[in-house]
């Protein structure tokens, strides 16, 4: 068992969270590749300048370094299950020392078949050390770099986590007082309906207190908003009406936790409660070449929403701000307001199956 300076047992680090990256894929390989080019532009314009550029030079450098670069990155990709079980600090060391072995045995496969040439013996020595120190030195600053990519990385991850865990925190009681009025409403009236409306807050609650950030079926969404509109059809009764057009939607497309339902409260509030006789509620969502949208529109007079409850302003934002935060800067929500409706649409790129997002 490995233990740190205080001594305590140390943890290895799990191979998804190693600072050095799959050095195996494509874009790995590619950036490596144009590192090196550059590597050895550097090292050819920095010999004595001749009156005609050695392009024969150029070319067998070029070689050479491409072949250590990609040796070491096929080796270093193979040891990395192995690597991230150690200390950073040693992996970091273990990983140069790879590399510069590497970088002395090419060099000596060259001397050995005199690839560069006949070289003085007197330069020999130097040659390796020279080429033991480029190793060293330019391993040594791409492997900082991979770690203090890895240490933004986890910091943007926790600040993340701690911005969509205040964000849950705003919505717990957001929607809680909110439906408590409504069953309050149906206590004395109906308390059979009053129960089912306790069981289905009930079902709200338990996912307000799930984790911040969660990802979940679209079919468990929805059973959640039919839950919270079921409490408030008690209380609204006919004057709320509906309108679903979500038949193409596939049950395990995933969605932010808790979306659906805010955006249903904002459109009973704002535009169903506030009027008389009053009015429908359209649900339209659609799946298209892996996007996903969803429009949801109510009744808009400016003469009713001047009296509506201001309690769910807030909910568009947090709403926005999971959603970047989820599903990258594609994802958008807007407001519109046209033909006597108003209407609230989100878009987010998402693959079919649901996951939990990989910024949490």
């Amino acid at each position: 068992m490995r233990i740190d300076w205080f001594g305590r047992p140390r943890k290895a680090a799990p191979v998804t969270e190693f600072f050095i990256p799959e050095l195996c894929e494509a874009q790995a390989l590619f950036v490596l590749v144009v590192l090196a080019e550059l590597l050895v532009m550097v090292l050819v314009l920095s010999e004595p300048m001749n009156p005609g550029f050695n392009w024969m030079r150029l070319a067998l450098t070029s070689l050479f370094v491409q072949w250590i670069v990609l040796l070491s990155a096929a080796l270093l990709c193979a040891l990395r299950p192995a690597l991230a079980r150690l200390d950073a600090g040693l992996a970091g060391a273990l990983s140069c020392l790879i590399v510069v072995l590497l970088t002395l045995a090419g060099t000596a496969v060259t001397d050995y078949y005199q690839l560069g040439g006949t070289a003085p013996a007197s330069g020999e020595v130097n040659r390796y050390l020279r080429h033991g120190l480029i190793g060293l030195i330019m391993s040594a600053l791409l492997l900082r770099y991979f770690y203090l990519q890895s240490q933004w990385r986890k910091q943007q991850q926790a600040e993340l986590g701690a911005r969509l865990e205040a964000l849950q925190a705003r919505i717990r009681p957001h929607f809680l007082f909110n439906s408590l009025n409504s069953i309050a409403s149906l206590v004395v009236i109906d308390p059979l309906k009053a129960e089912q409306a306790v069981l289905d807050l009930s079902d709200l609650f338990r996912a307000s207190l799930g984790k911040p950030g969660s990802v979940v079926r679209w079919s468990d969404e929805l059973a959640l908003a039919k839950g919270y509109l079921r409490i408030e059809q008690y209380r609204l009764g006919e004057r709320l009406q509906l309108d679903w057009r979500i038949n193409t939607i596939p049950d395990d497309l995933p969605i932010p936790q808790l979306t659906l339902q805010p955006l249903l409260e904002n459109a009973l509030i704002h535009g169903v409660a506030p009027r008389i006789e009053g009015g429908v509620v359209s649900v339209e969502a659609d799946y298209i070449g892996g996007e996903f949208i969803l429009c949801i529109s109510n009744p808009y007079d400016e003469a009713y929403v001047q009296r509506a409850s201001g309690g769910t302003h807030q909910a568009l934002s947090n709403i926005g701000a999971r959603l970047a935060a989820l599903f990258g800067p594609r994802a958008s929500l807007s407001v519109d307001r046209r033909d006597g409706r108003h209407f609230t649409c989100l878009r987010y790129p998402c693959a079919r199956l649901t996951q939990e997002s990989s910024a949490i």
